[in-house]
């Protein structure tokens, strides 16, 4: 039974309801890819977020540059939220599809505005509340189509009690370099949309206003300007990286910073060639990283053992994506973890970061520098497309958190005077497994660097006590990080004695903390850690986790458990269950929550 409510209806419906203002809603606005939906979602999310309100967003969008159905959901709250809602208290509607694809996702009260221009209906079976407003014939009287964005968002804010003044300063942001007269136009726009509501309906939909925020500033970003702002942060000054998704803003928005600071990014003919511009730039004293997904991962494979071999540090942001082969290009998943340990050829010390928040995400970009350069070897910060796209409320950034630490870095004055036919000991066998580093052009620091096997000058090298020599003080160079590592494990241990131990890995951090409480309200204790550094694994900190628990289970995003894999190789006599998601979709609170039941 297809089901239209008409204003006179909703109007009677929700006099009768009363007032009460909402602590959280979830707003989303889908249409078809190119025609503005994205911004529609960044201009209403930073209006709320400069009022105070803790976001959480997620885009959901095709892989091509025009056409296919998007959608930009944004879950809005007084307090702070981690992830997506499982509900949806809004829908904001373009064509009929986005009511087709995401009307499962309203709740009993959810309304729907959408755009009278495509004649909207309700699919059947569903009975909820459709208010069709003439989105695009109201912008089109105001000047453009191209407006009725803003009418939707004028719209929406009549609908949640938002006055359209908070938009004023979003708006010069956005469009004041073209003009006093475009930034008014918009206005102009966001209150055409606001009043047609407040006109229509009047004060019918109070129950959707929301509670005031606290007022507070914070900053409204993805993980990738996270990372981009962190490796400024860490004295990068160099970015050589190839486009791919969902790795591209990060460079994009070192195009536009890293200049000022003296920086610079080359877009390079492939991934092979951004890795290894990488290291020469480390080679000659600059920090110097690349950012991809796990196709160019995979081409970098070589170049990363070049940089083990060599010596040399290398920062590699790999933002996970769905694969294999194309794949999901803009889905999410997290199935390069068995890659980031094992698809170079040949041992080498490796160090491979996971954060699991956008504020994480900053400082673990700073920290990867410090570890390239302190450990000489290539460090792999791993993030997957909820973290590195999704966006999210982040408290100020502390910039005396942290430090800058360029490890062992012989200067002129230090190294004694060359004797005729000797060189530097670039790759001298120490206890600790680094040796002293020396820039291109520092006197007597004359040696040889070369990607096959080499003695302590860097000449190659066959003999079997060289080789041996060399590998074991290669390898020796992590078995101190554990201790040196500040926080390997994010850890939330209430319980000494807990029923359940939920263990994630990147973005599923925020969900995992939501159920958490929900699981606590049916009388059951868990316990939830967050696995932040992948190798050299955190054996030891784990396993005391572990033990506190009755049951382990492990949440991850692939079809074959790889972090499950990953804990059990080096953690023994534990039984895992795993929790596995690989639809493209990151994982709903309320089906994390009844999985996780289920399993005690």
């Amino acid at each position: 039974m297809k089901i239209m409510k008409q204003l006179t209806f909703i109007i009677e419906k929700y006099k009768k309801g009363g007032t009460n203002v909402k602590e959280q809603l979830s707003w989303k606005v889908g249409g078809q890819q190119g025609e503005g939906i994205e911004s529609t979602g960044e201009i209403f999310a930073s209006a709320l977020n400069r009022l105070g309100y803790f976001l959480y967003g997620y885009r959901h969008f095709s892989s091509r540059i025009k056409g296919g159905h998007t959608n930009n959901k944004i879950r809005v709250s007084t307090t702070p939220v981690y992830s997506i809602s499982d509900d949806l208290t809004i829908l904001v509607a373009f064509d009929q599809e986005t009511i087709d694809v995401n009307i499962h996702e309203l709740s009993e009260d959810g309304i729907i505005i959408a755009d009278a221009k495509f004649k909207p209906v309700l699919p059947a079976h569903y009975d909820l509340t459709l208010i069709d407003i003439p989105f695009t014939e109201i912008a089109t009287e105001l000047g453009t189509s191209l407006m009725k964005n803003m009418v939707a968002v004028g719209a929406t804010s009549a609908i949640i009690g938002l006055e359209p003044s908070a938009y004023q300063n979003v708006v010069e942001d956005l469009f004041l370099r073209k003009g006093e007269s475009i930034v008014e136009k918009n206005m102009e726009a966001i209150r055409t949309g606001a009043n047609f509501v407040k006109e229509q309906v009047g004060d019918a939909l109070a129950d959707y206003q929301l509670a005031n925020a606290d007022g507070q500033k914070r900053m409204f970003m993805i993980g990738n300007d996270a990372i981009g702002l962190g490796a400024i942060a860490a004295g990068s000054r160099f970015m050589a990286a190839y486009p791919i998704t969902p790795a591209s803003e990060i460079m994009e928005y070192l195009i536009k910073k890293l200049p000022e600071f003296g920086g610079t990014v080359i877009q390079t003919e492939d991934e092979i060639a951004a890795c290894t511009m990488a290291i020469g730039a480390n080679y000659a004293g600059v920090r110097a990283f690349t950012a991809s997904a796990g196709p160019g991962l995979s081409l970098m494979a070589e170049a990363i053992g070049l940089s083990g071999m060599t010596e040399q540090p290398l920062v590699i942001v790999d933002t996970q994506r769905g694969g294999p082969s194309t794949g999901l290009p803009t889905k999410q998943e997290q199935s390069d973890l068995m890659a980031l340990l094992f698809s170079t050829h040949g041992d080498i010390p490796k160090i491979v970061m996971a954060p699991s928040t956008v504020e994480e995400a900053f400082y673990d970009t700073v920290e990867a520098f410090n570890l390239a350069e302190e450990y000489q070897c290539p460090v792999i910060l791993v993030t997957d497309l909820a973290l590195s796209l999704g966006k999210q409320s982040v408290e100020p950034l502390n910039y005396n958190q942290f430090e800058i630490r360029r490890g062992i870095i012989e200067r002129e004055e230090t190294i004694p005077e060359r004797e005729e036919k000797s060189y530097f000991k670039r790759y001298e066998v120490t206890e600790s497994g680094v040796s002293n580093r020396v820039l291109p052009g520092t006197k007597n620091g004359i040696h040889h660097v070369t990607g096959v096997e080499h003695d302590e000058v860097g000449m190659p090298s066959e003999s079997p006590e060289n080789r041996k020599a060399q590998m074991d003080k290669r390898m020796r160079k992590l078995n101190q990080l554990n201790n040196d590592f500040n926080q390997p494990l994010f850890i939330h241990s209430e319980h000494e004695d807990a029923d359940l131990l939920v263990i994630g890995i990147n973005s599923t951090r925020g969900t995992i903390q939501e159920v958490i409480p929900r699981l606590a309200n049916d009388g059951i204790k868990a316990n939830h850690v967050q696995v932040r550094l992948l190798h050299p694994f955190p054996k030891e900190e784990l396993e005391n986790e572990m033990e506190k628990a009755k049951n382990v289970v492990v949440v991850e995003h692939n079809a074959t458990g790889q972090l499950a894999a990953i804990i059990k190789m080096n953690v023994t006599n534990v039984k895992i269950e795993s929790i596995l998601k690989y639809d493209g979709n990151p994982f709903l609170p309320n089906e994390l929550y009844q999985a996780c039941k289920e399993l005690v």
